[in-house]
């Protein structure tokens, strides 16, 4: 290695340097400028920075990748808690609506076990509103003072008894719609759908208890109808001393006995309705068979019942009849339903009808002109039994009626009047 020159002007300046290699006699050498150094401690000194980033890398490694998998579990951890909020939410919710659910098939079932309920006792109550009807003891309808929010109970008898089984699925389809239609609140102090839907079911439970008290109203209105119509022909027939039940009305005191656990006061009313139509209708029938009718009607009466001057020897007399002016030829009509026991020519009579209405009660129509009947012939109140005439003791046409019991001659203007009074009632 050779040193290197001095510069007059810049000093010393420095030379290459030079290595020389000797083996043997071959002889080798090599100049190593500056800048070469200068790369080749660059280079060196790169390779220990990265010798020392490595050591350092390979020493924190663990550290960084411990840290990584915290971090990752950390957020695993939120990740898997968040998801089990949401299930524990969505289980909440589900559970909600399954109750919700069952709240409302609930309500259904016992709406359609009302309206069975319903039904049924329409099935009880049509054959005596028919049987009213024949009666004809329905009252007049007016309005009712119910609530019926949803299911009209203001209807004609007959359908207001018992809503058809359409109204009630209807109404209860119109419940379930309306409760599928709604969509949660976002207000918090609206009510749910489950509250919607019970207020729609109290509603039509409403509607239906009101059915029932009009069921109830109606019952009642017409028992008492019944009751009063029997009860105004009794004492018509009573005053006019015919012949009644002597029991009616004396066992009517005190209310039906209704034992704890017996059956419900629905089927109590209608017992109780059933045995007023059938007291009326038996009323009614017994009343027909009696002697109440006018046997000439729009004819005047001549001649009363009782003593009067015969018009034949004009002398005091006993009248056993009335007479009614009738020329020849008017229709003379049985003044009540029986069997014929005469029909023929009797004395003084002339041709004569005589009836038997039962109860020793019975009817003769005299002076006639042309019988009508035969003996043992079935008539009905208001029958035509002959024509009236002149025949017999008699001074002119006219009728002559007369009204027995047990034999013996009675008033049959009481009776007529009786028939009167109680014409619209039979």
């Amino acid at each position: 290695m050779s040193k290197s020159r001095s510069s007059a002007v810049f000093g010393k300046r420095k030379e290459p340097h030079t290595f020389i290699i000797a083996r043997g006699e071959e002889i080798r050498h090599f100049t190593v400028r500056p800048w070469m150094s200068a790369l080749a401690g660059s280079a060196l000194a790169a390779c220990a920075v990265g010798y020392l980033l490595a050591t350092s890398y390979l020493v924190l490694r663990d550290d960084l990748i411990g840290a990584t998998v915290a971090r990752q579990a950390r957020l695993q951890q939120a990740y898997e808690d968040r998801i089990s909020a949401l299930r524990a939410q969505v289980d909440r919710i589900t559970s909600r609506q399954m109750l919700d659910q069952q709240l409302v098939e609930s309500k259904v079932a016992e709406l359609i076990d009302r309206q069975e309920e319903l039904t049924a006792r329409n099935g009880m109550i049509l054959p005596l509103l028919e049987k009213a009807a024949g009666e004809d003891v329905l009252p007049a309808r007016g309005p009712v003072p119910l609530d019926r929010p949803e299911i009209r109970a203001d209807l004609p008898l007959e359908n207001a008894f018992a809503p058809t089984a359409a109204a009630t699925a209807s109404a209860a389809a119109s419940a379930l719609s309306s409760l599928a239609a709604q969509k949660p609140a976002a207000d918090p102090q609206r009510l749910s759908a489950a509250d919607r839907a019970d207020l729609l079911f109290v509603k039509i439970n409403r509607s239906l208890h009101a059915i029932e008290a009009l069921q109830f109203q109606k019952i009642r209105a017409v028992k008492e109808n019944a009751y009063k119509t029997a009860d105004a022909i009794v004492a018509a027939l009573k005053d006019a001393g015919l012949p009644v039940d002597p029991d009616y009305g004396t066992g009517d005191v005190g209310g039906p006995l209704v034992p704890v656990g017996a059956d419900d006061p629905f089927e109590t009313e209608v017992e109780e309705l059933d045995d007023a139509l059938t007291k009326l209708d038996g009323i009614r029938q017994a009343a027909v068979r009696l002697p109440i009718a006018n046997p000439a009607p729009g004819q005047s009466v001549t001649s009363g019942f009782g003593v009067r001057r015969d018009p034949l020897i004009g002398r005091p007399a006993f009248h056993a009849g009335i007479d009614f002016r009738a020329s020849v030829g008017v229709p003379v009509r049985a003044s009540g339903a029986g069997t014929v026991l005469k029909a023929g020519w009797n004395g003084g009579y002339g041709r004569m009808v005589e009836i038997d209405h039962g109860n020793g009660l019975t009817t003769r129509y005299a002076h006639l002109s042309k019988l009508k009947v035969a003996e043992g012939d079935t008539v009905a109140a208001g029958a035509v039994v002959g024509l009236s005439g002149s025949s017999g003791r008699s001074t002119g046409p006219h009728l002559h009626y007369e009204v027995r019991r047990n034999g013996k001659a009675t008033n049959p203007v009481r009776f007529i009047s009786a028939g009167k009074a109680i014409k619209d009632l039979l």
